[in-house]
């Protein structure tokens, strides 16, 4: 039975080449001189630090410049709430999601329901497996999926006939 995975998926090597090249960036932009602007990453957590909320702002934007240029879709940055920390500085958590959680999976799954296609979706850990009778109807199905906007860029990948 032909099938597909749904996943969402995150070069980590891209994102680390796109923190390298913030950093660069800030490190030689006369507007940061002696400021502590950085970005580090931990797995798939940035953490963005600055001397205020303004210069955490153009880090972010510098930030997101980068992920796009290297094919990462924003869309997949979780970004948390800005925090104080010693000497009036701030620090912001993004986080990167990675892989469709249950709630998004079942979203998918009832869609594929809603849609009368005569495809199966079943959530496997954080894909969603969608199986049919005939390659035309998955098509139909990726079709659908890429239509709706689910808020996460989404792959689709391991096609088999």
């Amino acid at each position: 039975m032909p099938s597909f995975d749904i996943v969402s998926e995150v070069d980590k090597q891209e994102v680390r080449n796109a923190v390298e090249q913030v950093n660069r960036e800030v490190g030689t932009r006369f507007d940061f001189k002696g400021s502590d602007a950085r970005v580090e990453q931990k797995e798939f957590t940035l953490t963005v630090f600055a001397d205020d909320a303004f210069k955490l702002e153009q880090v972010k934007e510098i930030l997101n410049l980068k992920l796009v240029k290297r094919g990462i879709d924003i869309r997949s940055l979780d970004i948390k709430n800005v925090e104080t920390i010693g000497g009036g500085k701030v620090k912001q958590e993004i986080a990167i999601q990675v892989g469709v959680e249950t709630e998004l999976g079942k979203k998918i799954v009832k869609l594929l329901k809603d849609s009368k296609l005569k495809v199966q979706g079943s959530i496997q850990g954080n894909a969603v497996r969608v199986s049919g009778a005939k390659r035309d109807v998955l098509q139909e199905a990726i079709a659908l999926v890429k239509g709706s906007e689910l808020g996460l860029p989404l792959q689709f990948n391991n096609f088999r006939d």
